[in-house]
């Protein structure tokens, strides 16, 4: 059980409104994505392209509601393009979530990246990535970890379907060539069930190194049709593969039983593409917030 550690539990917007495909949920208004969060009983979220970009008008809307910003994603591109381009994109993208008092920066390499490409098979047309482009992005990294250092914020990579660091052996690669000092990890169940990784194996290896969590649940009978389909990644979200802890097929017990047995401090954030006309964003985080009382005191 987790109710005797300083975990704190949030969600994100992207199961009201999806940032990747406008389509889901665009008609939902950000006042009604943040109330809902807040009724369902979360304390934070992440930040979508709907909330406000001004830091005092963001303030009031979550102070309101008791909310508080937990992280945010950053797109990086530093294996394809001059990390100049990068640095001034992520500064500024710090600096917001600074003044929101975030503490982590979350990051994912988008260089080659099939993610948000409808047309492409998520499970043949990963990038794979070459030793220079290794190289890039380690570097990329380290200086960009040292600029999150700079405000006392702590950079977390995210590992993500359709991206160069995918798999289980992809995070064994980013884990051992980057600083610990500078770089953490996000530990994301879902996305490692979804590439056929053993995700308990990941989160006992780099406990200790994961700054930020993601849970997210998978459905088996959607995801087979992915697979055999020949589905894009949008394409699986469309269909349903994503779907919040406790209603899919990931056991979610022996992950609570590793965190409640290290020293893990920080968010766990509830997150579950979803159409919106199909799984009633309100209902499904109500859905997830009990879940997870049950299963882990929190």
């Amino acid at each position: 059980m987790l109710h005797n550690h300083s975990i704190k539990l949030g969600i994100a917007p992207i199961g009201w409104t999806n940032d990747d495909l406008p389509e889901l949920g665009g008609h939902i208004p950000f006042e009604q994505c943040i109330s809902e969060m807040a009724l369902a009983g979360y304390v934070g979220c992440e930040v979508g392209n709907k909330f406000p970009r001004d830091t005092k008008t963001l303030h009031h809307a979550l102070e309101l509601r008791g909310l508080s910003i937990a992280a945010a994603w950053f797109s990086a591109y530093l294996t394809t393009k001059p990390y100049e381009e990068t640095e001034i994109a992520f500064i500024a993208h710090r600096d917001f979530l600074h003044e929101m008092g975030a503490k982590h920066i979350v990051i994912s390499e988008q260089g080659h990246s099939i993610q948000g490409d409808l047309n492409i098979s998520i499970f043949e047309g990963k990038p794979i990535f070459s030793e220079k482009e290794w190289n890039l992005l380690v570097e990329g990294l380290d200086r960009l970890g040292r600029l999150a250092k700079e405000k006392n914020m702590t950079l977390v990579y995210h590992h993500h379907m359709g991206t160069g660091v995918q798999t289980e052996e992809e995070i064994n690669q980013l884990m051992k060539r980057t600083n610990p000092n500078v770089m953490s990890l996000l530990y994301d169940c879902g996305h490692l069930y979804f590439a056929g990784e053993d995700y308990l194996r990941v989160l006992q290896n780099y406990i200790d190194r994961i700054a930020h969590i993601h849970f997210k649940d998978v459905r088996n009978v959607v995801l087979k049709s992915v697979k055999e389909q020949k589905l894009s990644f949008l394409q699986g979200i469309k269909a349903g593969v994503f779907t919040v802890p406790g209603d899919g097929d990931i056991d979610f017990k022996p992950i609570i039983q590793l965190i409640a047995q290290s020293n893990y401090e920080g968010w766990i954030i509830v997150e579950a593409e979803q159409d919106p006309a199909k799984a009633n964003p309100f209902e499904y985080a109500k859905n997830a917030r009990q879940y997870i009382r049950e299963i882990a005191g929190l």
